[in-house]
């Protein structure tokens, strides 16, 4: 018997989860934006499984490497499970903006949701997007989940299409977790029972 994927909420690293420090991987330097926390704690509640996916081109662009990252990882870990939050994944594109050979998974491309998709069995269209700037939208809509934007004022471009239409917007992440909490979810197409039953 094939068991029932799950949905999950994807979380942006910087301006959402976090306080935006260009190319920070210094833990003393983590901080939490406000009612963050509380937002996850809600979620993890709800039975929503939490992962975060962020574009990290300092990697690529020599300000940091992979080690220094996972540092900073492990330390965001810890310090939301201190606060009873689990994480169920962290994902990083490590690739720099305009590079040569584009690659699938840096936002607004949707690989690192896929990835996740794949290696815990997530149900991408029973999932949320949440982030800063419409690159998140579009990275979420495009893996076919939906969206919510935080205004707090970090998208500055405004570049608009279908993909980059948030679901729902939200002042910070903890009202972007009641909102998920009380929406419904999205009903599935069932075959019909004539459907069914012809061979």
């Amino acid at each position: 018997m094939q068991l029932e994927q799950a949905g999950a909420v994807f979380i942006d690293k910087d301006g959402t989860l976090v306080e935006d420090v260009p190319y920070n991987v210094d833990p003393a330097k983590l901080s939490f934006t406000p009612h963050a926390v509380d937002g996850l704690r809600l979620l993890a509640a709800h039975g929503w499984r939490l992962v975060v996916v962020t574009n990290q081109p300092g990697i690529a662009l020599g300000r940091f490497d992979l080690n220094a990252l996972h540092r900073l990882r492990d330390a965001l870990v810890e310090r939301l499970a201190a606060q009873g939050v689990e994480l169920l994944d962290f994902l990083a594109c490590p690739h720099a903006p305009r590079a040569a050979m584009p690659c699938d998974c840096r936002k607004p491309a949707p690989g690192l949701l896929q990835q996740a998709a794949q290696r815990h069995g997530l149900d991408l269209a029973a999932s949320w997007m949440v982030g800063d700037i419409l690159d998140d939208v579009e990275a979420g809509a495009r893996a076919g989940c939906r969206t919510v934007l935080l205004d707090v004022g970090n998208e500055t471009l405004w570049r608009h299409s279908h993909w980059r239409e948030p679901t729902l917007m939200a002042p910070d992440l903890l009202a972007a977790a009641r909102r998920i909490v009380a929406a419904r979810p999205r009903r599935r197409h069932l075959p019909s029972r004539e459907a069914a039953a012809s061979p």
